[in-house]
């Protein structure tokens, strides 16, 4: 994959949120998930790995999560897509709404959920360094982000794509 060509996936599991008594899909961060978010924001910024685009699930804790890491990017925010079909989407799913971004873009963040988030990193992976690949394949815990170059989005597919990078940026307890 030509670098000067490839694209740039980078994937989120959305903060630590609460359980309230409140429908799944209206669930707030919790305390932890305020504190990390911000914390995936500043390495996203140290990495050089802000997005153009963002895509994220229309659940409160994805949306609450991208407005605390969009805050730590120092830069305009990246316009940003709620998309529904985020919500509970399967790695197949995901990988449909990937693979209608525009060609102009370089960077994307998709913003969702577990399983489909993890799914859909390890079946792009058809590289990765191995201590990358086990790390994610082991887990893949809230504010997770997984960074991988892609040979362009309207044809990606299952091992596709190098995984580079897979952090879990924690936030400090005050």
């Amino acid at each position: 994959m030509n670098s000067r060509d490839s694209r740039r996936l980078v994937v989120l599991r959305h903060a630590k949120s609460a359980w309230p008594d409140v429908p799944d899909s209206e669930r707030p961060l919790a305390a932890r998930g305020r504190r990390d978010a911000p914390a995936a924001g500043r390495w996203l910024r140290e990495a050089d790995c802000v997005p153009d685009l963002v895509v994220c699930s229309t659940a409160c804790r994805t949306r609450e999560t991208w407005d605390l890491v969009a805050a730590e990017l120092g830069a305009a925010p990246a316009p940003v897509i709620y998309e529904a079909r985020l919500y509970g989407a399967s790695a197949g799913e995901l990988l449909g709404v990937v693979r209608e971004i525009p060609a102009q873009v370089r960077t994307l963040m998709l913003i969702g959920h577990n399983p489909g988030v993890q799914e859909l990193v390890l079946s792009l992976a058809g590289e990765a360094d191995g201590y990358v690949l086990q790390q994610t394949r082991t887990k893949f815990p809230t504010s997770a982000i997984a960074v991988l170059r892609v040979p362009g989005w309207a044809s990606l597919e299952a091992g596709a794509a190098r995984l580079t990078d897979m952090v879990v940026p924690r936030g400090a307890n005050p």
